[in-house]
Parts: structure tokens; C-alpha cells; sequence
């Protein structure tokens, strides 16, 4: 039934659902069936007691039975009517027209599903209040802070990666990559992105912080007595080997003591008037180059030519290429059997992660507020977008369903609800029919009451 309303293949994570389909609209069809025998056999209930009346003789008693009857059977067959001709064609001469409605209205139908989900459910103020309703921060922090649902967070990252493991292992989907990487490549101007690069780390000075960090690190390690050891036992292997006479007679050992200690004070002390000194010529010196080298990056012709020859290594070369993919088959190996794993690391960390997010939120009012408000941002920015793709896609699935087989759905989904309209237009039918012969025969009645 479902075939031609959704033509694509099902995804295996889908299957189960899928299979489920089936026995479900089995039920409610089961469900119809019996709701039309019981609107039906009513009809035919009021039908067999219009015509009985005709075989008693004539009597108001069996006049207002008749009427009641009769109205009941024009009340069920116009409800009847009015369902039917929501799913099918009725072939009634002048009315005919007018029915089959589902399948003859199916694009408007979907347009205006289309349009009542964009606007009443997917709206900017919708989405707010439902954030500021059910503050998802604090939900979030909730379902994470649970070791359980943490586990659960990891063994389902664990399955996508997975799956996505599986789909770049296809030899297509390889080849495919492989290609757009050469082609990637080949669009780079290694040269000139360089330089964009070296510029954006040198903007306004930020590359000065790096090299406080730097110098500090490099002080710590010329200050330290393993950087010392180091230095003298350089200086005295160099004696030794350039002048072997002379530390026969020379007090070798202290003058790589005394030699080091030099060394290493005066590298400090260098290092600290650099760090100390914002305008220090070794600064200045740093910034030129750094220039320089932008500039002849940007507009060399020679580093245009080194670059070019980078990419065409980087596109062409087998032994580069061999090496890639061994390192990757070793790396997608190693991976592939830590996601089968049951106690995969990689799933341990995100739950880890998860669990620590999960706390972090908790223990942080301040910082649920900013989500909340950021998500509320993002829902009052991105909504309109995002709720007019949702329409389209409605309007665009709606169009390509097959009208009678849209028609068949809907009536085995509410069809056993609309039954009751049949049998509410009965009932209601009669009632009417009583009034409408009590109103007409009131004189009658009331002498044969009187009469009682």
C-alpha cells in the first residue's frame, strides 16, 4: 500500500518501524470495517422498521413510529453521504462533483497542511514560548547528569560513527573522496594561503602573546640545572675533541662548568629584555621578517612556483599516496574494532563528556540561562527558514502521493471516527422526526392523552 507513496528504499535503522507498518493499518482497517458494520447495520435497523409499519394498521402510534423512522433514514443516509464523499466517487447525477474530495483537493490539501504547520507550529513566537516553556537547558543538563542516558549518549555516537565508518569504507564513496581531495588541492594557492594565514596570526600584534609564552618557556628551560649539565657537557666534549693537548693540562671541567654557566646567563638574560622590552630590536626584527616573507609568499614568483610543485607532490605522488592510504587503513582497523567493542574507549569518552557536560549545566544556573537565551536567538533567526523548507517539503511530499492510494490512508485513520457521524445522523434523524410529528400532530396527541 505504501509502495508508491514512498518510492526510496528504507534505511536499515528503519526496517523494524517499517515492519511494524503493516500490521498497524491492518488493525485500523479491521477497525473501519466494524465501525461501518455497526453505522450500517443501524440504517438497515430504522430501514426494516419503516417498512414494518406498513404491515399494522393505520394508528398515530404507528404514524409517529413511521415518521421517526423515516427522518432517522434520511438523517443516516445523508450522513453516509457526506463521509462517503470525502474518500470516493459517488456517481449521483448534479452531485457527483462534489465528492471524492480528498483525492480531488490532494495538492490543495497538502498546500494548506503545508501552510497551517509553517505558520501555527514552526513560527518564530511558537518555538520561543516553547522554549521558555519547557527550558531545554535545564532538561539537557537532567538527561545527561544520568549515567545511564550518558552510556546511552556513547553507545549511539558509537553507532554512528560506525555506520559512517561503513560508508566511507565503500569502494565508490572511496574513490569519490579521493578524487575531491586532488581536486581540493589543486585549488589551493599554497602560496598565497600562506600568506593569508601568516597574516591573520600576525593582525594587530596577536602573534606577540605566542612569543611572550614562548620566551617564558625558553627562560624556564635555560634556567634550569638539566639545561646547564647540558651546555657544559657539550663544551667539554667539543675540548676534547678540537683540542685534545690542552685539556690534558687545562682544568677541563671547570671551565665547561664556568662556560655553561655563562652561556645559559646570558641567553636569559637576553630572553627576559626581550620579553620586558615591547619595542625590543629582535621584536622589530621578527615583525620585519614575518613581513617580508608575507610579501614574497603574496608576490614571488619563485614561492608561487614552490608552491605549485607542493600541490602537484601533494596530488600526484604514489609513495605519498601509498602512504596515506596504509596509514588509514590502519587507523579505520583500529577504529572499526574499538566501536565493535562493547567497552569502546571512544564510546566511554563521550559518555564521559556527556556525563561531564550533563553536571556542568546542572551546577550552573548562569550558564542554562545563556543557552536558553542563545536557543531562543537562534529559533527567532533561523525560523523562518527552517519552517518555510518544512512547508515545501510537506507540499512537495503531498504532490507526489498517488491521490486515491492519500484518500485510502486518511480514511483508515479517521474513517472509524467519521462512522459515528453516520450513526450520531441517525439517531439526531429520529429525534428531529419525533419533534417535527409531535409539532405537526398536537392536536392528536393531546386528545388522546386527554382521552387517557
Amino acid at each position: 500500500m505504501l509502495s508508491r507513496m514512498h518510492a526510496s528504499p528504507l534505511e536499515p535503522g528503519a526496517q523494524a518501524a517499517a515492519s511494524a507498518e503493516p500490521a498497524a493499518l491492518a488493525g485500523r482497517a479491521s477497525q473501519l470495517s466494524r465501525a461501518k458494520r455497526q453505522a450500517t447495520g443501524l440504517l438497515l435497523a430504522v430501514v426494516v422498521v419503516f417498512a414494518l409499519t406498513y404491515f399494522f394498521p393505520p394508528s398515530l402510534g404507528v404514524a409517529c413510529v413511521r415518521a421517526v423512522a423515516e427522518a432517522a433514514m434520511v438523517g443516516a443516509l445523508a450522513d453516509w453521504f457526506a463521509v462517503s464523499a470525502l474518500f470516493r466517487r459517488i456517481p449521483l447525477p448534479l452531485v457527483q462533483r462534489h465528492t471524492d474530495i480528498i483525492a480531488r483537493n490532494k495538492d490543495r490539501i497538502g498546500g494548506n497542511l503545508a501552510v497551517f504547520v509553517r505558520d501555527k507550529f514552526l513560527d518564530a513566537p511558537s518555538l520561543v514560548t516553547m522554549i521558555r516553556r519547557h527550558d531545554p537547558a535545564n532538561m539537557l543538563a537532567q538527561w545527561l547528569t544520568a549515567p545511564a542516558n550518558a552510556r546511552l549518549l556513547g553507545r549511539q555516537v558509537a553507532r554512528l560513527a560506525l555506520t559512517a565508518l561503513d560508508t566511507v569504507e565503500d569502494a565508490k564513496i572511496q574513490a569519490f573522496l579521493s578524487q575531491a581531495a586532488r581536486t581540493l588541492v589543486g585549488k589551493i594557492d599554497l602560496s598565497r594561503s600562506m600568506a593569508s594565514a601568516l597574516g591573520a596570526l600576525t593582525y594587530q600584534g596577536r602573534h606577540q602573546a605566542l612569543l611572550d609564552d614562548l620566551l617564558e618557556r625558553l627562560g624556564g628551560m635555560v634556567r634550569s640545572e638539566d639545561t646547564r649539565a647540558f651546555v657544559a657537557d657539550t663544551l667539554l666534549q667539543w675540548i676534547k675533541r678540537e683540542h685534545p693537548l690542552k685539556q690534558k693540562v687545562l682544568p677541563t671541567d671547570w671551565l665547561s662548568g664556568k662556560g655553561a654557566s655563562a652561556i645559559t646567563h646570558a641567553v636569559d638574560t637576553l630572553l627576559k629584555a626581550v620579553a620586558e622590552d615591547p619595542q625590543h630590536e629582535l621584536r622589530e626584527a621578527l615583525d620585519g621578517a614575518v613581513q617580508r616573507l608575507i610579501a614574497r609568499l603574496q608576490t614571488d614568483p619563485d614561492w608561487a612556483r614552490r608552491g605549485d610543485e607542493v600541490r602537484g607532490y601533494l596530488q600526484n605522488d604514489e609513495v605519498l599516496g601509498r602512504y596515506v592510504r596504509d596509514l588509514w587503513s590502519d587507523l579505520r582497523q583500529k577504529l572499526r574494532d574499538d566501536l565493535m567493542n562493547e567497552d569502546s574507549a571512544l564510546s566511554a569518552r563521550v559518555a564521559d563528556m556527556g556525563q561531564w557536560l550533563g553536571l556542568s549545566l546542572a551546577g550552573d544556573a548562569a550558564l542554562r540561562v545563556r543557552l536558553n537565551v542563545r536557543l531562543e536567538l537562534w529559533a527567532a533567526t533561523f525560523a523562518p527558514d527552517v519552517a518555510q523548507s518544512v512547508a515545501e517539503h510537506i507540499r512537495a511530499t503531498v504532490q507526489r502521493w498517488d491521490a486515491q492510494e492519500m484518500a485510502r490512508l486518511v480514511e483508515l485513520h479517521i474513517g472509524s471516527d467519521l462512522q459515528y457521524i453516520r450513526i450520531n445522523g441517525t439517531v439526531v434523524g429520529g429525534c428531529i422526526g419525533l419533534l417535527l410529528f409531535a409539532v405537526s400532530h398536537a392536536g392528536a396527541l393531546w386528545a388522546a392523552v386527554a382521552g387517557l
